[in-house]
């Protein structure tokens, strides 16, 4: 992998970490400019305490699912501290770069430069995309049956072509999903080498031959991470499998505590909720900026709105606070330190390396 400290640094520079919040508080600070007159506060000063607490506890399960997961998908290999540093900034590149994009690149370089051979970092961070992927996939139809179908925000009859295109975009992207997890798990488990050809082939055409190194390179790189993944024991995968749906889960329900914190629901709600959040998330996959910055604050209201009223700013507020900004300032704490234990030294001492 050619990306060396000086590259890795560079997609945490102030400007990358400013940027994500300068467009986010914008909208928010728009949006309670907005709904001044209407807002209602009274929700803030009748809060649950136990859905407070629960919403701090669901953070930290989700966190430590995470790092649990990576200590034991690495077969041990990195130690509970290290473990918890490579969480931090795999959250930290998630934050600072377009959902597009995501944080993967940089993890296998985090990953790499924590001892692994780079075979064994991409096997590992293609073994989790792989897993994260598979859980959406089953998730999607269960929570379909439970809420009968009734997975997506109510609109007024105006708006209904925008659910429509709400309904087709999200099952387009599911069945994309779908076809890559199964691709993926194909690749790493059976036929690396089968799939590889599949990606060359599919770039020998006129029009898609600009991605033909791209696809060799990813080709190249499922070919090693599936020789390295050779002899996984079923105990391996069934731990990697419970780490990921718990976290996953955990993942969703934070949404599912704030609104309770604030509201009074049911579990017909909290199901709903829940399911809905799935479908927020694909919004936020495709989003170009940087951690999905202002697009999650404009789609929240769409989803979760009908559950909050005149508190819906309010909540979204709290919601980036505690899974956005929270991991921006948690980064930039463990970024340096890590840089400082791996390289040895500060990251100003030699900025003209290459």
């Amino acid at each position: 992998m050619d990306l060396n400290r000086k590259k890795l640094l560079s997609y945490f520079t102030p400007q990358r970490i400013l940027i994500p919040v300068v467009i986010g508080l914008s909208v928010i600070g728009y949006m309670f400019y907005r709904d001044s007159a209407q807002m209602d506060l009274t929700p803030l000063y009748n809060a649950k305490p136990f859905w407070l607490f629960m919403t701090f506890l669901v953070l930290v399960v989700r966190d430590f699912g995470y790092i649990y997961r990576i200590r034991y998908v690495t077969e041990k290999f990195l130690s509970w501290r290290k473990s918890v540093d490579v969480i931090m900034l795999w959250e930290f590149a998630s934050c600072v770069m377009p959902s597009v994009v995501g944080g993967s690149t940089v993890a296998a370089f985090i990953l790499n430069k924590e001892g692994l051979s780079l075979g064994k970092s991409l096997a590992y961070v293609m073994v989790t995309a792989m897993l994260d992927n598979l859980y959406f996939i089953v998730a999607v139809p269960l929570v379909f049956l439970i809420t009968a179908g009734d997975i997506f925000p109510q609109v007024s009859a105006m708006e209904f072509s925008v659910t429509q295109s709400l309904e087709i975009a999200f099952v387009i992207s599911y069945l994309l999903i779908a076809f890559y997890a199964f691709l993926m798990a194909y690749g790493l488990l059976i036929n690396p080498k089968a799939v590889k050809r599949l990606f060359l082939r599919a770039t020998s055409f006129k029009w898609t031959r600009r991605w033909r190194p791209g696809a060799y390179k990813h080709g190249n790189e499922l070919v090693w991470a599936s020789q390295h993944l050779k002899g996984s024991t079923f105990s391996y995968w069934m731990n990697a499998a419970l780490s990921t749906a718990f976290v996953w889960t955990a993942r969703y329900f934070v949404i599912n505590c704030l609104i309770a914190a604030f509201t009074d629901i049911g579990f017909h709600d909290h199901v709903l909720i829940f399911s809905r959040n799935m479908v927020y998330k694909i919004v936020l996959l495709v989003a170009v900026t940087p951690g999905g910055a202002g697009i999650a604050e404009v789609a929240f209201p769409t989803f979760f709105g009908q559950f909050l009223g005149r508190f819906t700013t309010v909540i979204v507020l709290l919601y980036r606070v505690v899974t956005y900004y929270l991991y921006l300032i948690l980064g930039s704490f463990f970024l340096p330190r890590w840089v400082l234990r791996v390289f040895g030294e500060h990251p100003q001492d030699d900025e003209d390396d290459v």
